[in-house]
């Protein structure tokens, strides 16, 4: 009799969820930043839901998130976040997420990081590898193996084609990148930023990144008097026409830094750390690179 009962109960749990029932992290797929957002939206497609935490135009490393967001990370099918800690208001949601047994996948650990060579950061993880579309490349094979393997039911054939599509558009971007820094004579290709955030893109295509206002490979340090003294010399020494920061970050230190400096620096705004609003220049990743290198090339021709 309690092997009926048993078999019984079974049944009616079986019956209950394949009639609409709720099971445990059957969620959407939550990505942390936009950026990533952008590039698991274009691998989705429409096969799954995706929601994506980071509004346009915010600082991945102090975006805070809401308690909907928080339970939405709970019950997440797959949490696609940055990691190498440049998600810093949102790790502990992610180690919640971890505990309750969602799947969270740290992209930029997968893609050969490179780590800060000097400055408060030294010797950590660069977490900024979007700024290198070949590095993006093997981001979308991590996500893509790791939707193929976690969420159910999803159409597999549509979601490898549109993966390869995209990864055929990753590489004509780094091309077109490629040919417009090939205008740039080898002197002039000598980057100053608001805090390291170009690391990969100076690895990739051959620039030297003379320094950061502020030394840190996130922006919530600050630099120090000696700092900005050090990146006065460099930036005289060097001869830099412009300083470059981020478009979603106030560039008062970056104008103080300039005015100190005694020469002619122009503060030119990039989309490095987020998108922007639907219908601006850096409304996807793809334009956002492609406005980033015209800003580059332009402010340093």
């Amino acid at each position: 009799m309690r092997h009926l009962l048993a078999l019984l109960l079974t049944l009616v749990v079986a019956v209950l969820t394949g009639c609409g029932g709720r099971t445990a992290h059957d969620g959407d797929i939550v990505v942390t930043t936009n950026i990533l957002g952008d590039v698991v939206r274009n691998i989705v497609g429409d096969t799954a839901p995706v929601r994506v935490l980071m509004r346009a135009g915010a600082d991945p490393h102090s975006f805070g998130i809401s308690a909907q967001d928080a339970a939405a990370m709970n019950d997440a099918a797959l949490i696609v976040h940055n990691g190498l800690g440049l998600e810093e208001n949102l790790a502990r949601n992610v180690e919640n997420a971890a505990a309750q047994g969602v799947t969270a996948i740290a992209v930029g650990e997968r893609i050969g990081p490179i780590r800060y060579a000097e400055g408060a950061s030294a010797g950590t993880a660069d977490p900024h590898f979007w700024t290198d579309p070949q590095r993006m490349i093997t981001a979308v094979d991590v996500i893509e193996q790791a939707l193929l393997r976690d969420i159910a039911h999803i159409d597999r054939d549509s979601l490898s084609r549109n993966a390869d599509a995209y990864r055929g558009q990753l590489r004509a971007l780094d091309r077109e990148m490629a040919d417009g820094f090939a205008t740039l004579p080898p002197d002039r290709r000598k980057l100053v930023t608001n805090h390291h955030v170009l690391g990969y893109l100076a690895q990739r295509f051959d620039f030297e990144v003379i320094g950061a206002v502020v030394p840190s490979g996130t922006t919530l340090a600050a630099p120090s008097p000696s700092d900005l003294q050090s990146l006065v010399g460099a930036i005289e020494d060097a001869g830099v026409p412009a300083i470059f920061v981020d478009s979603s970050q106030p560039d008062k230190l970056a104008r103080v830094l300039a005015e100190d400096a005694g020469v002619q620096v122009r503060i030119i705004g990039l989309y490095s750390e987020s998108l922007s609003a639907p219908g601006t220049p850096g409304a996807t990743y793809l334009d956002m690179m492609r406005a980033n290198t015209d800003a580059i090339v332009t402010g340093l021709r």
